[in-house]
This record gives C-alpha cells, sequence and structure tokens, in this order.
C-alpha cells in the first residue's frame, strides 16, 4: 500500500517550502494528526498531515470504505506576527479530525466550527472551507484511491457563520470579495452584513 502521508508531505513541501516547526496531537481512537508551520514573508500557513491517511465516510453508510472516498488536508494562511496565531494548533488538529471523531465529509463550502477561539483573542470559532488548487494543486494517487485535496480554511466571526448558514458561502464570499476583506489577517472584524 503506497505511503499517502509521505506524498502529502511531499507535496506540502514543493508548494510551501520546508516547514519551520511541527506539532502532533492524538485524540482517543484516532490516528495522529500532524500540524506543520511554513513562513514565507509576512504569511504563516498551517497545514495538517494524517487526515488522508483514510477517506473520509459517508456518515450514512453502514460500513466505512477502507480504500475509497474523498481525502484531504487543511491549510490556514494568516499573517505573522499579529497575533499568536501558533496557538490554532490543536483546534486545527481537532477539525482534521473531524472525519474520524464524528463521520463527517469535510469538502468546499463546508463550515467548521469548534465552539472555541481558533486562538487566544480571536474573533473566529468556525472556518469556511474553500475551494482547493489555488496553494497546494490536488496529489493524484493510484487508482483506485481518491486524490488528496488540499482544502484552504477562511477564519469566520460569530456573525459571518451565522450569516452563511442563512445566505450559503457563495453569498458571504461575495461579500468578503465585495468589502476587500483581508481574510489573512488574525484581527479583522467582521465584514458589513445586511
Amino acid at each position: 500500500m503506497v505511503d499517502v502521508l509521505a506524498l502529502v508531505e511531499a507535496r506540502l513541501r514543493t508548494a510551501l517550502g520546508e516547514p519551520d516547526a511541527r506539532a502532533a496531537v492524538t485524540f482517543l481512537g484516532t490516528d495522529r494528526i500532524e500540524v506543520l508551520r511554513f513562513t514565507d514573508g509576512d504569511i504563516v500557513r498551517y497545514a495538517t498531515l494524517g487526515m488522508s491517511a483514510q477517506p473520509m465516510a459517508d456518515p450514512t453508510a453502514a460500513l466505512a470504505d477502507p480504500v475509497k472516498g474523498p481525502r484531504a488536508e487543511l491549510v490556514l494562511s494568516v499573517r505573522a506576527g499579529l497575533a499568536d496565531t501558533d496557538k490554532v494548533l490543536r483546534p486545527l488538529a481537532v477539525l482534521a479530525a473531524s472525519p474520524q471523531v464524528e463521520g463527517v465529509v469535510v469538502a468546499p463550502g463546508a463550515s467548521l466550527d469548534l465552539g472555541e477561539p481558533l486562538w487566544p483573542g480571536a474573533l473566529f470559532s468556525s472556518v469556511l472551507v474553500a475551494e482547493p488548487g489555488g496553494l497546494v494543486e490536488d496529489l493524484e494517487l493510484d487508482g483506485p484511491l481518491d486524490p488528496v485535496r488540499f482544502l484552504p480554511l477562511l477564519p469566520m466571526t460569530v456573525n459571518e457563520a451565522a450569516w452563511k448558514r442563512v445566505r450559503g458561502a457563495q453569498e458571504l464570499e461575495e461579500r468578503w470579495l465585495a468589502n476587500g476583506t483581508d481574510l489573512r489577517d488574525p484581527l479583522r472584524k467582521s465584514v458589513t452584513l445586511d
């Protein structure tokens, strides 16, 4: 069997460079999840490593397929030096473990809620899962394995998350774009919603 995580780490290194830090978290009954930190000028990127080891299973399926099914890792980009964003390591690992723990399939347009700030003092306790392919290209695996998708996470304030539940991910993203929202700013306030 192919070592999916070794290929995933190689893809992350190709796209983002060498990680300057890494941390590992293991939750009872789950595989180990690592979070790698990559620094590129004034941008810090945090990428999970371990979520893609197993395919995500349809929560309505009677039995999880050990081979087929979507695979993903999460990527969060923030501006460096403005907040203590390194404390996001454990929350990111929690989100990456959610397919194993809660039986959810993480896909673009989904909201993932932690119920607590992403890092100390953050106005964000949830994230919007964005479309992959921009920063890190999908990693094709030999059939019958599905490719690994690298899903960007966009932090949402409580108001933005509530608005997204009512209006949808596309309308929230359009609102951010129309207002020139810097989604990498760890100190940003909620976008104007009406």
